[in-house]
């Protein structure tokens, strides 16, 4: 038990040492002043760029607004230019899903949602036109969002391609 006590006690002690070595500030012997200015400046405001981080994840569509897929990973040249989109199709929750790269130009990013048409659940506005009788009712619907230009990444992406041609290209594996 005492053996025990001395290990707790050492241990602590040691902690507590290591987190005041570390407030301690470093002396410095250069006293030379910050530089005043710079060359080349930078600016805080990125407006109308895209985050990366946003990126993962979002949805794509093809043109008759199915949904086929969603963005897994961006890969960029060493010059920093986005040259792949690796795209997850099928599966679920990240299951069963199979990954294709496709060439990122292909990729089509819109800022407006997608315009939805047919029945579902919760509409957003609903036009029903018909006979009385309610034989002939045509619902269309579309979705209604706020400007994107806030948002720091697109509402969605275009490709032309069905699911099935996305399954049926070659699957995508990161090399180790």
């Amino acid at each position: 038990m005492l053996m025990k006590s001395i290990a707790a006690g050492l241990a602590g002690t040691a902690l507590l040492a290591t987190v005041a070595f570390a407030q301690n500030p470093t002396a410095t012997t250069d006293k030379a002043a910050p530089a005043a200015t710079t060359t080349t400046t930078t600016t805080t405001t990125a407006s109308g760029e895209w985050r990366a981080s946003k990126m993962s994840g979002l949805k794509i569509y093809n043109d008759a607004n199915e949904n086929i897929g969603s963005i897994n990973d961006l890969l960029m040249d060493k010059s920093g230019n986005i040259k792949i989109a690796v795209i997850g199709v099928g599966g679920f929750l990240g299951m069963g899903e199979h990954l294709v790269a496709v060439p990122y130009e292909k990729l089509k990013f819109v800022n407006e949602a997608v315009a939805y048409t047919g029945t579902g659940a919760k509409p957003a506005a609903t036009t029903t036109t018909g006979a009385a009788t309610g034989t002939e009712k045509t619902t269309t619907t579309t979705a209604t969002t706020a400007s994107s230009t806030s948002k720091w990444y697109p509402d969605h992406a275009v490709f032309n391609a069905s699911k099935d041609e996305l399954k049926n290209m070659p699957e995508f594996k990161y090399s180790e």
